[in-house]
């Protein structure tokens, strides 16, 4: 059970389902330089939780970053993984992810595995969750290393298909990803046709920069919207 602000005597998953409208910003620990008081004081005051994780991080600055974090928010902390080494118990949840837009092995569940002997020993708690990457304009990093495809955003029954096999799998959560960097965020009508379709929470991120297109993404059906420092602009 986490113990802050926000989850007192309930699971981080569990206040995930019971809440809409949710922001988590993206801190990605490769990038990260600034102080970390310094940087809480400029996120926005209704942020949910702090996602913290990368595609191309070294080993040790996840564990670093979270900790420094922790010093100085009651925000709950959850690891975002582009690797099984970037797991710390300094955190307060992990997002346990399977990229299933992709046909690579490594990320469906040879990660997962690596990951078992640190997780079977953790107090964090793992929350299943399908990622999908829909192709937002750009090559991003995740892209490179995991040597997959996002899907084409006009493949939307595709991508509605993908969610449901997450969600039939025991998926608790759909991650709909255009990327870090990318030049479009996941299309307004791609987030309605899979919110409609299932009924465990989603989150969206990737491309998306202005107050305005939070707002479209919830209006569609975003339960959470994820965003990296375009707060700052």
């Amino acid at each position: 059970m986490l113990e802050n602000s926000l989850t007192t005597s309930i699971s981080l998953l569990k206040h995930i389902q019971q809440h809409k409208n949710q922001l988590a910003v993206l801190i990605d620990p490769e990038d990260f330089t600034e102080k970390p008081a310094d940087f809480l004081k400029k996120i926005p005051q209704n942020t949910s939780y702090l996602l913290v994780g990368g595609s191309q991080v070294g080993a040790g600055k996840t564990q670093k970053v979270v900790a420094n974090l922790k010093a100085f928010t009651n925000l709950p902390i959850v690891l975002f993984p582009g690797d099984y080494s970037q797991l710390t118990n300094e955190a307060d949840a992990v997002l346990f992810l399977s990229l299933l837009s992709g046909r690579n092995p490594e990320y469906l569940i040879e990660q997962q595995i690596k990951a078992v002997d640190f997780l079977e020993k953790s107090n964090l708690e793992i929350i299943p969750t399908a990622y999908i990457l829909v192709d937002g304009g750009c090559e991003t990093a995740v892209v490179n290393v995991s040597k997959t495809q996002p899907i084409p955003p006009t493949e939307v029954r595709q991508i509605v298909k993908t969610a449901l096999a997450g969600q039939f799998m025991g998926k608790q959560l759909i991650y709909l990803e255009a990327g870090s960097g990318a030049k479009q965020p996941v299309p307004l009508e791609v987030i309605a046709a899979v919110k409609k379709a299932i009924h465990i929470p989603l989150i969206v991120g990737g491309g998306i920069k202005t107050l305005a297109q939070r707002e479209a993404a919830y209006q569609s059906g975003a339960d959470i919207v994820v965003m990296g420092t375009a707060f700052e602009e």
